[in-house]
């Protein structure tokens, strides 16, 4: 086995999986770790006795003290599967959260329209009432003339 081959197989790329090509090729992928993974690095590490061993295998695992700091506040939480990794991004909403938005965007909008619908009415209303009014004004000149 190659030095590449072993480094390849210690990170995880298969070449098949995520392929050098891409406009995002060169930039470095965040690391994920499972539950398993972590429980078993606190373990150990909560084992070992001195500084320079927990650095040793910080080193050799390619962490930081951070992530046991982090590791251990989840554990210790008590949260259940607190060590799993929480999805990133927000939340998908469900069909019924999504159904709910779309009505209420038509219901918006069509309220709209019916305040509109109801203001041109009005104005129409108080223009048959003007005009009304104009073809009686009309009609009584007009008889007092002859």
């Amino acid at each position: 086995m190659t030095l590449t081959d072993m480094t390849s197989a210690a990170t995880g790329h298969d070449g098949a999986v995520a392929s050098g090509k891409g406009p995002r090729a060169g930039q470095p992928k965040r690391r994920s770790f499972s539950a398993a993974y972590k429980a078993r690095i606190l373990q150990e590490y909560d084992a070992l006795e001195t500084g320079r061993e927990r650095g040793a295998l910080l080193r050799r695992e390619g962490l930081y003290s951070s992530h046991i700091a982090d590791w251990r506040k989840s554990r210790d939480a008590g949260a259940v599967n607190a060590l799993d990794a929480k999805p990133a991004g927000r939340p998908r909403r469900s069909a019924a959260e999504v159904e709910n938005e779309r009505l209420r965007k038509e219901n918006e909008k069509l309220a709209a329209e019916l305040t509109r619908t109801k203001a041109a009415l009005e104005v129409a209303g108080k223009a048959h009432a003007l005009l009304e009014l104009l073809s009686e004004s009309a009609d009584s000149d007009a008889k007092r003339h002859k």
